[in-house]
């Protein structure tokens, strides 16, 4: 693997700073990760932006669901956002996976234009992953990555042409537990975005590719400012051109939907465009909307109802700025023993991603490499040019009414049952430290388990579903599922479908929850002892 001790650990023009002792790590970590001097960095990061990120969250629930009036000037205006590098001009297919060593080298070699490598919804955020992706990242941009199997010892390393690296931190409602400002945990998207930044910054710019980003979960223009504020800082700081980073954010909220002309037009020097992050926009839309109920995640395609809405806002607003519109996430991944079923899987990409480039999409997103060429051959035969930016969809219409518009279809037994064998089966992997599982010929993540533990919640909370059924189909479902974290994922699972009210995000509690077992794994003797 790639040694982070050849990594130089301070500023590139020996510009002094020391660590403050505001900023406390509670964990150990490789020598060079976390320096004097990056810690000293994630300070000012934490000092200057941590109180505005509280107090934007703290205004989330106060959002509406409609177009603002206060910024009608900014909807109606002829701004475009600044132009993006060269390298940025053709994402037709971009991959995402977690920054682990192993999906980086994978991805990057995949054929993709992009791989997008995430420590949000597919990276469970134990200090060892988080550090190792941080360690894996710098080998990346520097090409020097290199990754042994322990069983096989087959070796990994980088192709000569590899994909544009972008990395998306955690979002802002997270906290990173092992750094205390203060005495409380700082922003994990402040932690995962500086130290990628201070160690990468510097060597992207010189190489022309970035630094690049996606940013999650945002709910409004304001969160989108505190980004770009954030941006504007680090650059100053490292002594980087202004606008030189791009961040691609994605609308995967119902709030932020209402918002995209305003979100484009705070990251205007930064912007990389939008992407449809169906996954928790769906969630999000369950959420923000808790008596709303949508039938089987089966049945919720993106041709119909707010979903079909949404897209079409999107790539109108992003074209009418100059701004790439990127499409969402095939989540198939290959039936190797089952060619009936594979066919079948993949046919649903395909008319996936045709329906995307054929809407005006400039790039989709795949979730497994074997995707990569399904998804550029249909991009090949449909968008001649690097993108379709020029294609401004005037015909698109779309009013608020539209963006909540519920889709005919059915709640099931099969759709309860289905729910929660995925949502249980990924709070376990995810206690154990994985934060992408392949279920049932799907590759879950954080997003697709949120889905399935609110359609229980609102099930049960407007009376479908009642306490005993939830039992009984936990107990008929999970009853070969033993060992492992399966015990604490079932409390977990349990305990959220049945709250008194919908809990933001399960990854919060279930964070605490790897806090702690990370705790007893420390405190435990050592077999050598």
């Amino acid at each position: 693997m790639w040694d982070a001790e050849e990594h130089i650990d301070e500023f590139a023009d020996g510009a002094p700073m020391t660590a403050s002792p505001r900023l406390q790590i509670q964990a150990a970590a490789p020598a060079g990760l976390l320096s004097s001097a990056a810690i000293a960095f994630l300070e000012a990061l934490e000092s200057r932006f941590g109180e505005t990120r509280r107090e934007l969250l703290g205004k989330r629930h106060q959002a509406p669901f409609a177009f603002l009036t206060a910024t009608a000037e900014v909807r109606d205006g002829g701004w475009k956002v600044s132009p993006v590098p060269d390298v940025l001009a053709d994402r037709r297919v971009e991959i995402t996976g977690p920054a682990e060593p192993k999906m980086i080298i994978n991805a990057l070699n995949s054929g993709a234009n992009v791989f997008m490598a995430d420590f949000e919804d597919s990276l469970a955020p134990s200090w060892a992953n988080l550090v190792e992706g941080q360690l894996a990242l710098q080998g990346a941009v520097r090409k020097s990555l290199t990754w042994q199997a322990p069983d096989t010892q087959k070796q990994y390393r980088l192709n000569e042409k590899i994909a544009t690296l972008f990395v998306r931190p955690r979002g802002w409602h997270l906290e990173e537990a092992h750094a205390l400002f203060d005495g409380k945990p700082m922003s994990a998207s402040l932690f995962d975005f500086g130290l990628f930044f201070f160690h990468n910054a510097l060597e992207c710019a010189a190489r022309k590719s970035g630094p690049f980003f996606y940013l999650p979960k945002i709910e409004s223009h304001l969160e989108a400012r505190l980004w770009n504020d954030v941006f504007l800082f680090a650059e100053q700081e490292l002594g980087i051109d202004r606008g030189t980073t791009k961040a691609t954010v994605l609308i995967e909220t119902l709030p932020a939907a209402f918002e995209m002309h305003e979100i484009l037009y705070e990251l205007r020097e930064h912007s990389a465009g939008l992407n449809c992050g169906r996954w928790d926009y769906m969630f999000s839309f369950l959420k923000k909307q808790p008596d709303v109920l949508l039938p089987d995640r089966s049945q919720l395609t993106m041709d119909r109802g707010f979903l079909r809405a949404y897209t079409q806002l999107l790539i109108q607003t992003c074209h009418r700025r100059g701004a790439h519109a990127m499409g969402g996430m095939a989540a198939q991944i290959p039936i190797k023993d089952d060619p009936a079923a594979n066919d079948a899987a993949m046919a649903k990409v395909r008319a996936d991603k045709l329906r995307e480039v054929t809407d005006g999409h400039d790039g989709t997103w795949v979730a497994h490499p074997a995707l990569v060429p399904l998804a550029k051959a249909i991009f090949d035969e449909h968008m001649k040019t690097p993108n379709q930016v020029q294609r401004t969809r005037d015909d698109v219409k779309v009013g608020a009414d539209d963006l909540l518009k519920v889709p005919d279809g059915t709640r099931t037994d099969e759709g309860l049952r289905h729910n929660v064998r995925v949502g249980v089966r990924y709070l376990e992997a995810w206690l154990r430290g994985q934060g992408c599982v392949p279920l049932y010929n799907l590759m879950e993540d954080a997003a697709t388990a949120e889905i399935s533990r609110a359609q229980v919640w609102q099930q049960v909370h407007v009376g479908l579903v009642s306490e005993e059924k939830l039992d009984q189909v936990m107990r008929e479902e999970l009853a070969e599922y033993v060992g492992g974290c399966f015990s604490e994922a079932r409390t977990l699972f349990r305990a959220l479908s049945l709250g008194d009210s919908l809990d933001d995000f399960l990854t919060i509690p279930a964070y605490r929850q790897l806090l702690h077992a990370e705790a007893v794994s420390q405190s435990s003797p050592s077999k050598e002892s």
